[in-house]
């Protein structure tokens, strides 16, 4: 029997798990997918939040602020790629700026450090791409940038390392309520937890549907987002925010931590919770959009796209608390600024715990680091040759867009990769120009002959997304059989 079981390995299960490693109890982690981070987290815009945006008065606007002071010792700790680049909200009508005003006295009262109103001057001298149209800024310099799958990555490695207990491919079929506990079922046998806590994104409300819980509901909204040359890399500095709107802080310009130029996303709801699917019309909203902000930017310089499911609840606020069915913990709603908050959601879900009659001792021998993965592209000569003298295969390149060598991939697989994308989230192995198109197969038989599974089973983010199929199993020619979608696997 576990302490606390989590349903839902995203960024918020994997910072939770990771906080509770600290103490002397059993934690299991679930997770649906083939890998961590799967879900939402890995199509996050990856932005840390200064935090003017979310209102004092809601869950998410008071912990938006500490989970940003977090991020440098994380950082520190777990070797993830984290940079604060500053923010800037622009506006054009005087409106606008009044909006700005508002956001400056908001982030002020919430403790934001380091708020500034630029005029255009200012303005134009530190984002000379930006349109001339515009005419003031407000300045949040501990806004920041993060590779999010790469946090979800180390918090979760972490986490095991201090004896976290990790399942994936289990998604939870149902729960059982039993005197001592709540009974998880699952496609492979069954676990028991005195507590369960509920992050399972924009499933949260079907799970607590599981112990008889209707309070709450989740409504997806879509957003897609474009990736633009690295060509366009340095085009501005800082991230860039409209004025917000009701339901959204707006289509942004991002400068990844890798340096690449991200625009979007959008925010359209759904009622279909697979729906990842990238548009025209949301590309056309998106660029013609950001021609108002950026006149330099065109879809022309797109590489790649992609789009990710918000988890909205009803509240439009974290739902974080204890439930009336005992030992169920509610952490659900977690949409923008999630990411940021995570930390400070960890805390925050330690401290129910804590009331809920959980005893929690710190463990003496806890170990908060994570060792950095080797990145060859951005050392210089001399390091580079000292690593091909300890290893020969840091010699041989195997994504040529962005420089990643056959040792990066072993390294990559040796903590987790079992997938194409699992690869990719951990060594940028097929994010450069062509996408994979050199680097793919490559990538496949280190990871065949690395895990003993065939070259046609490796997947590109696991269940039936395979990449090729075995040539006995090819269709012919007109043939009328039906192919499996990849849900049928």
């Amino acid at each position: 029997m576990f302490d606390v079981a989590i349903v839902g390995g995203g960024v918020i299960g994997c910072a939770i798990a990771r906080e509770l490693s600290r103490y002397r109890i059993d934690v299991l982690l679930l997770e649906a997918h083939t890998e961590v981070g799967f879900g939402t987290s890995k199509t996050n815009s990856g932005i840390i939040h200064a935090g003017h945006h979310s209102s004092p008065d809601t869950l998410k606007g008071r912990l938006v602020v500490r989970g940003n002071a977090l991020f440098d010792t994380l950082c520190r700790d777990l070797n993830f790629g984290f940079r604060r680049i500053g923010e800037l909200v622009v506006a054009k009508t005087d409106e606008e700026v009044g909006v700005l005003h508002h956001l400056k006295r908001q982030g002020d009262a919430k403790g934001v450090p380091g708020l500034e109103i630029w005029e255009r001057d200012r303005l134009k001298s530190e984002e000379p791409n930006l349109s001339r149209d515009l005419t003031a800024a407000l300045y949040a310099p501990s806004a920041g940038v993060i590779n999010p799958y790469e946090f979800c990555f180390s918090l979760v490695e972490n986490a095991t390392a201090n004896g976290v207990t990790l399942k994936t491919e289990s998604p939870v079929d149902h729960i059982e309520q039993a005197p001592s506990g709540l009974v998880l079922h699952l496609p492979r046998g069954s676990v028991k937890a005195r507590f369960v806590i509920n992050c399972a994104g924009i499933f949260a409300d079907r799970v607590a549907r599981m112990v008889g819980l209707d309070d709450f509901s989740i409504h997806p909204r879509k957003g897609e987002e474009y990736m633009l040359d690295r060509r366009l890399m340095g085009i501005v500095r800082h991230l860039i925010f409209p004025v917000p709107r009701k339901h959204t802080k707006g289509i942004l310009i991002i400068p990844t931590y890798n340096g690449t130029i991200m625009v979007g996303p959008t925010a359209s709801d759904t009622l279909d919770r697979w729906d990842l699917s990238t548009t025209y019309e949301g590309a056309a909203a998106v660029f013609g959009f950001i021609k108002d902000l950026c006149p330099s930017i065109t879809e022309k310089d797109t590489i790649t796209e992609f789009a990710g499911l918000r988890a909205v609840s009803n509240t439009n606020d974290f739902i974080i608390g204890a439930s009336k069915v005992k030992g169920f913990i509610n952490v659900a709603g977690i949409q923008s600024p999630g990411l940021t908050a995570a930390p400070a959601i960890a805390e925050y879900v330690r401290d129910i715990l804590k009331a809920e009659g959980l005893h929690l001792k710190e463990k003496k021998d806890f170990n908060p680091r994570v060792e950095a993965p080797p990145r060859f592209a951005t050392l210089p000569a001399e390091s580079r040759e000292a690593l091909i003298r300890r290893n020969p295969l840091f010699a041989r390149v195997v994504c040529r867009c962005e420089m990643v060598t056959e040792a990066e991939i072993h390294h990559a697989i040796d903590h987790g990769a079992r997938t194409l994308d699992g690869i990719k989230f951990r060594s940028r192995a097929g994010m450069g120009r062509c996408q994979g198109g050199f680097c793919t197969t490559r990538c496949m038989d280190i990871l065949a002959a690395r895990t003993g599974q065939p070259f046609e089973r490796i997947t590109k983010r696991g269940g039936g997304s395979w990449i090729v199929v075995p040539r006995e199993d090819a269709l012919p020619a007109f043939s009328t059989r039906r192919v499996p979608s990849c849900s049928e696997e």
